[in-house]
């Protein structure tokens, strides 16, 4: 696989992102046996959606081309580290392998820092940054049994 290639290709997304929109430096391409399946440049501020990332948006694209929520066998090329929501988005879809060019640290010279964050997600639930209580299990635990009985439910 040619990896430069394909990186080339992220890299010329966030180029034309930041021409365009003037502050968003971030592009992603997803290939699959050789051929880009899916690309996709930052849109938070475009399309007023916080989750727009490029990585994400790259996803999207990947699973509507290919008609599915897995994309096992497939890499992505992103042209900044990924963040924890892209990582975990990249980790949902079952993408096999992450290549990227600028580093998180990268990122945050720029003002695109994610280190807060990052430190928040390892930490216990009751020290979150974001305050975080669960209540109603008792009902909703009811949605996902009968969700476990279903005999033609979908495995994710």
């Amino acid at each position: 696989m040619d990896n430069k290639k394909y990186m080339q290709e992220a890299i010329k997304l966030s180029a034309q992102n930041l021409k365009i929109q003037k502050w968003w430096p971030f592009g992603a391409v997803i290939v699959k046996n050789l051929k880009i399946v899916g690309k996709w440049k930052n849109q938070v501020t475009s399309s007023n959606d916080p989750t727009a990332h490029a990585e994400v948006q790259a996803i999207r694209d990947a699973c509507k081309r290919l008609k599915t929520f897995d994309l096992s066998g497939c890499v992505i090329y992103t042209s900044c580290e990924p963040c924890p929501m892209c990582y975990s988005a990249i980790y949902r879809a079952r993408i096999d392998k992450i290549f990227y060019a600028n580093t998180e640290i990268d990122a945050a010279k720029i003002w695109f820092d994610d280190a807060k964050i990052r430190k928040d997600v390892k930490k216990h639930i009751s020290k979150k940054y974001i305050p975080t209580k669960q209540i109603l299990r008792d009902q909703a635990i009811k949605i996902f049994q009968k969700r476990d009985q279903k005999k033609d439910k979908k495995m994710y």
